[in-house]
């Protein structure tokens, strides 16, 4: 199954491992295949510089080197994910998690995520 990682289960994953909870075997199954797309890597680099979130390296560092650790394939973000975000309801506010909920759409992705308010997208979803 391809997972796209939703950047607070990346970060969680990595750091606290333990809030997966049981889902953390879906996470580590080498039949997953594990997805992180350009979008958390912009949020990661947003938050970091703004001092919101607290990395013990530079983030163009982190996030490669953590990719690897874990196994993740990057995800670019296209055209016509951005554009898809159109076609959203207006039922999450936060851009970024619009932009994965349209690229998990269109590519057909189950989006890993402890956000309730992803889940009542039409999107396939796996709840941490």
């Amino acid at each position: 199954m391809r997972l796209l990682l939703d950047t607070h289960v990346f970060l969680w994953l990595l750091a606290e491992p333990e809030r997966l909870g049981d889902r953390i075997a879906s996470l580590q199954d080498p039949g997953n295949q594990l997805l992180l797309s350009a979008a958390s890597s912009w949020e990661i680099a947003i938050k970091a510089q703004l001092g919101r979130l607290n990395l013990p390296d530079d983030p163009k560092r982190y996030v490669p080197d953590r990719m690897r650790t874990i196994g993740a394939e990057p995800l670019a973000v296209q055209h016509t994910h951005a554009l898809a975000v159109a076609d959203l309801p207006p039922l999450h506010r936060d851009p970024f998690d619009r932009l994965l909920i349209a690229q998990a759409r269109d590519l057909r992705l189950r989006i890993v995520t402890a956000d309730e308010q992803i889940a009542q997208y039409p999107v396939d979803t796996l709840m941490i």
